[in-house]
């Protein structure tokens, strides 16, 4: 790959996340739940549920999708050298292995906040299911 298209796809990705940003904003429920001295620990459990939420499935899920694409275009465009399948192979490890990482995670606060007694919605599950 030349040295422009290596330049080219970090700030290819920065752009599209800056367009699609608004997109994904919390404005319909809002970020915090409560305002002023009425908040509590339950209301501190819901913003760190929102935070997580939006993190692993707003951020990690399409970076995760773009990074498994580039390592697509890679193995693809290899021709036969083995640097460039050896990286392909590389990046798709990688993802992987830290997406995984993520999710169980979230599985893990997840079940805590369950533990402590939260009856959180997993905002998630219930988009995939519109």
């Amino acid at each position: 790959m030349t040295q422009n298209l290596k330049n080219f796809i970090p700030i290819l990705i920065l752009v599209l996340l800056f367009i699609l940003m608004p997109m994904v904003s919390f404005a319909q429920d809002g970020l915090v739940p409560c305002e002023g001295p009425e908040c509590g620990f339950g209301d501190l459990i819901t913003l760190v549920n929102k935070v997580i939420d939006f993190l692993l499935f707003t951020l990690a899920l399409p970076l995760a999708a773009i990074l498994f694409a580039y390592g697509g275009f890679l193995f693809l465009t290899s021709g036969g050298s083995e640097d460039k399948l050896s990286k392909a192979k590389q990046i798709f490890w990688n993802v992987l292995v830290g997406f995984v990482i993520a999710l169980a995670a979230w599985i893990i606060v997840k079940a805590i906040f369950f533990g402590l007694g939260f009856k959180l919605d997993i905002s998630f599950i219930k988009q995939l299911s519109k």
